[in-house]
């Protein structure tokens, strides 16, 4: 009644109250009766905002992207944003009658467009797809910097890079260089581990000859040492053969020697066996026939001298008229030759 109102703002609005174009008061979450024909609020929304964004540029090599992103913000110094901007609520005390409220975030957003703007068309297509972080780091560095957002006391609290996107077909043609790119690596990885097995496999076989070639040197090495031994013992049996030679050579001369001894010895002996038989012949040449008979006939047995009377009977048998030969002297000289 009277025009009078009661208005409470919440604790994330500052609230500033004019009368007469004084400030009579201001603050966050202010509560207080006014006179809606004299008065004017200004409520400023001092908790964080978020805003999205999609900014369709071109790059140094006029080929279209879409860099999307969101940003938060605050309202750090109402006041400036009071003088700045137009705060004023309606008399309904809700709406504003300004739309500058409403398009804070607009302005925020334009200020962040506008730096990026300015590094994608700096930037190939293919640098600037690889530009978010890059674009990330600038922003929070520039943005807190920027004169615009400083004079409505705007804070930039932090903005992020959801995606860098070229067009439809820029991507498929980027996908089907990447794609190539990517067999091209299959490719080579394959020819590589070709390269590698076929490097491996000539090691092994590098490895297998040389160990074949060294089991030939061990083997020629053995050989040459069997032929060495064999060698050794051959001159070894050579100088045993012509050691058991020379002893036999030895043994022979000393066997000559002694036959040459037996020889001499039995000539020796013959010489005296004839001398001695020289001597008798030449004994029995002097002695009468009948004593030499009679020396023959005093060392025969009785058979002996039974035989050489009937020699010499069979010789005188023209002068014998007859003889008598009993038995009996048969059968004894048989039994003597039995016996004996």
């Amino acid at each position: 009644m009277f025009g009078i109102k009661y208005y409470k703002a919440d604790a994330s609005t500052f609230v500033i109250k004019t009368i007469g174009g004084k400030v009579r008061r201001q603050g966050k979450g202010l509560s207080f009766f006014y006179n809606a024909a004299t008065t004017s609020i200004a409520a400023i929304p001092v908790s964080v905002q978020e805003a999205p964004f999609i900014f369709n540029l071109q790059t140094a090599d006029f080929q279209s992207i879409t860099v999307q992103g969101q940003l938060s913000f605050q309202v750090a110094d109402p006041v400036k944003m009071a003088g700045m901007l137009n705060f004023t609520l309606a008399q309904d005390g809700v709406s504003w009658v300004s739309e500058d409220p409403l398009k804070l975030a607009d302005r925020v957003i334009r200020v962040v467009e506008a730096v990026v703007h300015n590094q994608v068309e700096a930037a190939s297509l293919r640098d600037a797809l690889r530009i978010g972080q890059k674009l990330v780091v600038l922003l929070n560095q520039l943005c807190v910097e920027n004169v615009a957002l400083d004079a409505m006391g705007i804070a930039l609290l932090d903005v992020t890079i959801a995606a860098v996107k070229p067009t439809p077909q820029t991507s498929k043609a980027l996908e089907a260089e990447a794609r190539e790119a990517i067999l091209k690596e299959a490719d080579d990885a394959v020819y590589a581990r070709r390269k590698s097995a076929v490097e491996q496999e000539r090691m092994i076989k590098d490895a297998e000859l040389e160990t074949e070639l060294s089991i030939q040197q061990k083997e020629q090495e053995i050989e040459q040492s069997r032929i060495e031994n064999e060698r050794t013992l051959l001159r070894a049996t050579t100088e045993t053969e012509r050691e058991r030679l020379q002893a036999s050579i030895e043994a022979e001369q000393q066997r000559g020697a002694l036959v040459a001894l037996e020889v001499e010895n039995k000539r020796q002996e013959a010489d005296a066996e004839a001398y001695a038989i020289s001597g008798r012949m030449t004994a029995f040449r002097e002695l009468p026939v009948e004593n030499l008979k009679a020396m023959a006939l005093a060392s025969m047995q009785p058979e002996q001298l039974m035989a050489v009377a009937f020699d010499s009977l069979a010789q005188n048998a023209g002068k014998i008229g007859e003889l008598t030969i009993t038995p009996d002297l048969f059968g004894q000289m048989l039994k003597k030759g039995g016996r004996a």
